[in-house]
């Protein structure tokens, strides 16, 4: 009797050495599932508030050279709460002028290099950069890949902007990122020495 429990104990220890660390790097280096909370990313998640919150996929893989895109949804660590990870769009990157929203201290800003400026969806309920300012990309962990729960809410996640949001390109291939009430901005090609050419 008890050399069986003990040779039950040894083989469990022996997969736990195996499975474990295999977990953490798989973990660390690839991706996790995730429940987003809250409501500020809304309508892309948690899109119904008397469903359960969605669970999502996330790829530190796909972030591993914070070779982020403009449109991404992100997880990063919250530059107010170090030990808080919080998911957020990324809606510019360096180089990238925004147009904040009001409760920016700045009309608009230019995205320094190395970092990104992010927003919540539902820009009424969200703590993000026009709240904390732009973000290091060094604090991104993982890109989201997918909604995979509830069942009825599983699809890819693709890069977009908020509702509200689009992109005036320039020359240089940096971007404007402006409201779509664009003409209350018209006059930020002269004040800010920017070259607009094209608008979508």
């Amino acid at each position: 009797m008890v050399s069986t429990i003990v040779a039950s104990v040894r083989a469990l220890m022996r997969s736990l050495a195996v499975t474990v660390p295999v977990t953490i790097v798989v973990t660390d280096c690839f991706g996790y599932m995730a429940k987003v909370d809250g409501w500020s990313m809304q309508p892309t998640f948690n899109a119904c508030e008397s469903d359960a919150p969605d669970v999502v996929l996330l790829s530190h893989w796909s972030a591993r050279k914070f070779d982020v895109k403009r449109g991404q949804i992100v997880s990063l660590v919250s530059p107010r709460e170090p030990n808080q990870l919080i998911i957020k769009r990324v809606v510019a990157l360096e180089g990238d002028t925004v147009v904040t929203r009001p409760r920016y201290r700045h009309r608009t800003i230019i995205v320094p290099k190395g970092h990104c400026w992010v927003e919540g969806d539902n820009s009424d309920k969200s703590m993000d950069s026009n709240t904390f300012g732009c973000v290091p990309l060094g604090l991104i962990s993982a890109i989201c890949q997918y909604i995979i729960w509830p069942p009825k809410r599983w699809t890819k996640v693709e890069p977009s902007l908020p509702a509200d949001r689009q992109y005036v390109h320039y020359s240089n291939d940096k971007c404007l990122v402006a409201f779509n009430t664009f003409d209350d901005y018209k006059d930020l090609d002269d004040t800010d020495g920017l070259s607009l050419i094209e608008h979508q």
